[in-house]
């Protein structure tokens, strides 16, 4: 991978975040018995708010389950939220109605995580790539059209001749450079990408997260991350969210975070990722029990019930608020400032 770089283009603190998202809550509804009536929620999102600079890359990190990639389709609107806000260049997404959210689309798009299941098999590289291109009118001519797609294919490190092949004939991470041109072709602002590592094997994941960083340097992207390995996060994030349950319980840059993190989920994650030094040692920190349903998340703070440091009386009792602690560090946590 490249050599870490965490450090933000200097206009990006200055100016309005391109992505704001306040109090984001999503329930997704049980239905049961023969009129199929709901009779529970699971609770998926709950109260999520961060924000996104321009040509920065936000890790969004937890345990499989806790709500990381629901987030990031409640932000592209794929999903709908049960509450909350998200302001993307100070437009309410959540307000627009169908042409204006697909006017949107250019701005925002998606890299997913299964480079297999997400290419249609029976079409070409090249109509895959060239679809958006028709739907916003992008291309006045198919040459135009097929010139724009050989562009792209040659920017995430494809030939030109790909284009008349099929998915079926790539390898995984062929594959995701091919979701990658695709979500470029719209010449997005911001791309979620949601785990799009995780199903490639090591060393085509180094490639590919460094295809990323010269792609957002090249044309000022913003990434929302998702992902569950640390590493990678730690690597390409300027910032890091972590989540547990539903909401975020900690977010600081990825120097604070990885170097001196705060709450006590955040430290057991830390704990244990592999160290490449031999000589050196980490106490793995085992927490008890395993995750609560998120049928029935746990009253005051959901991590209580597995935290190593809780106390029964303010930390079952009441939900913490996500405050700031040092500047630009936050945490939601009754016993850490």
């Amino acid at each position: 991978m490249h050599p870490v770089n965490h450090t933000l283009p200097p206009t990006a603190p200055c100016s309005e975040p391109l992505l704001r998202v306040d109090s984001l809550v999503k329930r997704f509804p049980v239905k049961g018995g023969i009129l199929r009536r709901t009779v529970d929620e699971v609770h998926a999102v709950s109260g999520v708010s961060f924000t996104l600079d321009r040509a920065e890359t936000l890790g969004l990190v937890g345990e499989s389950g806790c709500g990381k990639s629901t987030t990031g389709r409640l932000i592209l609107r794929l999903i709908e939220p049960t509450s909350g806000a998200i302001w993307f260049e100070g437009r309410n997404v959540i307000a627009l109605d169908h042409r204006q959210l697909l006017a949107l689309r250019r701005d925002m798009q998606i890299i997913f995580q299964d480079p297999f299941a997400s290419l249609n098999p029976r079409m070409s590289v090249g109509a895959i790539i060239g679809e958006a291109l028709i739907i916003h009118g992008l291309a006045k001519s198919p040459r135009e059209r097929e010139d724009r797609v050989v562009e792209l294919l040659e920017t995430v490190g494809l030939r030109a001749d790909h284009m008349r092949r099929f998915p079926h004939e790539f390898s995984g991470g062929q594959r995701q450079r091919i979701g990658i041109a695709r979500a470029l072709a719209v010449r997005p602002k911001l791309i979620v990408c949601d785990e799009p590592v995780s199903a490639l094997d090591v060393s085509i994941q180094a490639q590919v997260v460094n295809l990323l960083e010269d792609l957002q340097e090249k044309f000022g992207l913003s990434y929302l991350f998702i992902a569950h390995d640390l590493s990678v996060v730690e690597h390409i994030s300027h910032r890091v969210a972590v989540m547990y349950l539903g909401r975020i319980v900690e977010i600081a840059s990825s120097h604070d975070l990885y170097s001196a993190p705060l709450h006590p989920y955040t430290e057991a994650l830390l704990s244990a990722v592999p160290i490449p030094d031999p000589t050196l040692k980490r106490t793995r920190i085992r927490l008890k029990g395993d995750p609560p349903s998120p049928l029935r998340p746990p009253s005051g703070c959901a991590f209580h019930t597995r935290c190593p440091i809780a106390k029964k009386t303010v930390c079952s009792s009441e939900v913490p608020t996500l405050r700031e602690v040092r500047p630009g560090h936050l945490v939601a946590c009754h016993l850490r400032s």
